[in-house]
């Protein structure tokens, strides 16, 4: 993305909007407004990644145009513009203006990155700084909703997974630190890009510890200040199915026995469905329990295919009926009926927690990476729950359809201008249409954002004084920060996390 031109980051109809706008336009204003929720039971976003746009795009890759030579970027720029429109008359007279301005004069609010935001308030706003230049404040829209919807999207996410694993262990007496590691990213492999990976997966780690995603880590590192010591993310030494393969299905427990002595002491993660889960579980793992007991860490299951729910927890065998429909009789009860926990308790045992709930022994556990979503995550520890054992007793790899089957529209996100100053007169600017639901029907106005009795409220057409009131922070200003949020402050704020 450095070596494309970031005046291009836009959609094409933005391009000769400065021409559009009242003779006199001076100056625009606009905000970023989550408009609703399209997730069962979320009211709330958790605003997240504005920070990361500012560096990284209204940062160092404006930086870098502003160094390029001004013929090259305007010739560039035409050669584009007409490649697109066709012959036209926008010129690029304003891109060189701005480009000898030196910077984006425009001005950033924001709400305080981490914040838990009720749907319809604004998050941020911007504003243009120089009246020659109010075409640039809605001409970035584009970038900016591209760049700050995901984040805030994962980062909600994440939370409403937290909530729910949060209350199980409690529910049922499972450490409120283990739920820290419940949820792991696995995502990285199913999202849009790379960039979305690292944006997104830093969402995830708002609220849980457990990533493989390492660009993740990096991507933090570089938009946010992080304390020294801090744990952004962590991950075990884990196998895949090549690993399993490579060795032949005549000697998995060799594998087994080979990864083992591999690792000595901690976690490690061993992928067990390539052939045969069950004989896994009934012969393999029962062979080798002492040489698991003895060892100074855990050894962790992986199922990877089939129904989640019925892997991990079994499922009530069918009866069988007589001829005469009369007389029934259980199935016999299989190893895939009673399921991975519980044949796991069979074979290593553990204990009974306060909540008198089932816990396995401290050597062993298991990870379901596969098609796990919120409902199905939520339909496994009520299942555990039925038979007795603590929802702690598994992790949950959470992949791309969880934080990638998502939209701009999954909550509503809009960019709207709502106050102009045309020929020296501030103009409130506003949408209502009849043909509409109440969905984008935007605001009026000056915006404020302030604490009310019970939640955030917006207040419309603030007045100067209610402007300085309000949560919404001078955060950047001129292509310079005035105001930066550390990771540790973000993560607090959100207050999931228990490892900090």
């Amino acid at each position: 993305m450095t070596a494309l031109n970031p005046i291009d980051f836009i959609d094409a109809y933005k391009i000769d909007h400065r021409r559009m706008y009242p003779e006199g336009t001076e100056y625009v204003y606009s905000n970023l407004t989550p408009r609703g929720s399209r997730v069962s039971g979320v009211t709330h976003l958790t605003f997240f990644g504005l920070q990361g746009f500012l560096k990284r795009v209204l940062g160092e890759m404006f930086d870098a145009w502003f160094q390029r030579d001004e013929d090259e970027v305007c010739a560039e720029y035409e050669r584009r513009i007409l490649g697109i429109l066709g012959p036209n008359e926008v010129g690029s007279g304003h891109i060189r203006a701005l480009h000898r301005k030196g910077f984006l004069p425009l001005v950033f609010r924001a709400l305080p990155e981490g914040t838990r935001v009720p749907m319809r308030l604004p998050v941020f706003t911007v504003e243009n700084t120089d009246p020659e230049f109010f075409w640039l404040t809605n001409y970035i829209e584009t970038m900016l909703s591209a760049e700050t919807w995901m984040p805030s999207t994962s980062a909600t996410l994440a939370v409403r997974m937290r909530e729910l694993l949060d209350d199980w262990a409690s529910a049922t007496g499972g450490a409120p630190q283990a739920v820290d590691f419940q949820s792991h990213d696995f995502s990285f492999r199913g999202m849009s890009s790379i960039e979305a990976a690292g944006a997104s997966g830093a969402g995830h780690l708002l609220s849980f510890a457990g990533t493989d995603s390492v660009v993740t880590l990096n991507w933090i590192e570089k938009n946010y200040e992080v304390e020294e010591g801090t744990v952004l993310g962590m991950s075990v030494p884990a196998t895949e199915h090549s690993v399993m393969c490579a060795g032949g299905a005549e000697n998995e427990e060799e594998t087994f026995r080979r990864l083992l002595n591999l690792y000595p002491s901690g976690i490690v993660s061993v992928v067990s469905d390539s052939w045969d889960l069950w004989k896994v579980l009934t012969e393999m793992l029962p062979a080798m329990k002492d040489e698991i007991m003895a060892r100074d860490g855990k050894l962790v299951i992986r199922p990877d295919s089939g129904d989640p729910a019925e892997i991990l927890c079994g499922y009530e065998p069918e009866t069988e009926v007589e001829p005469n429909g009369v007389f029934t009789e259980p199935y016999a009860e299989t190893p895939d009926t009673k399921g991975v926990i519980e044949l796991l308790w069979g074979v290593f045992g553990g204990r009974i927690n306060d909540k008198g709930y089932k816990e396995l022994d401290s050597h062993i556990g298991t990870i379901y990476g596969d098609a796990i979503t919120y409902e199905r995550a939520n339909d496994i520890c009520q299942r555990l729950e039925e038979k007795g054992f603590a929802s702690t007793n598994v992790v949950f790899g959470v992949g791309s359809f969880t934080y990638q089957y998502n939209t701009r529209d999954t909550f509503g996100f809009a960019m709207k201008a709502t106050q102009a100053r045309i020929n020296g007169e501030w103009v409130d600017l506003f949408k209502d249409p009849v043909t509409d639901n109440g969905m984008k029907k935007s605001a009026k106005g000056r915006l404020a954002v302030v604490q009310g009795e019970t939640d955030l409220e917006l207040i419309e057409m603030a007045t100067h004084e209610q402007e300085k009131s309000s949560l919404l922070e001078l955060v950047w200003r001129n292509g310079e920060f005035i105001k930066e949020h550390s990771w540790n402050d973000i993560v607090a704020r959100v207050g999931k996390r228990l490892l900090k």
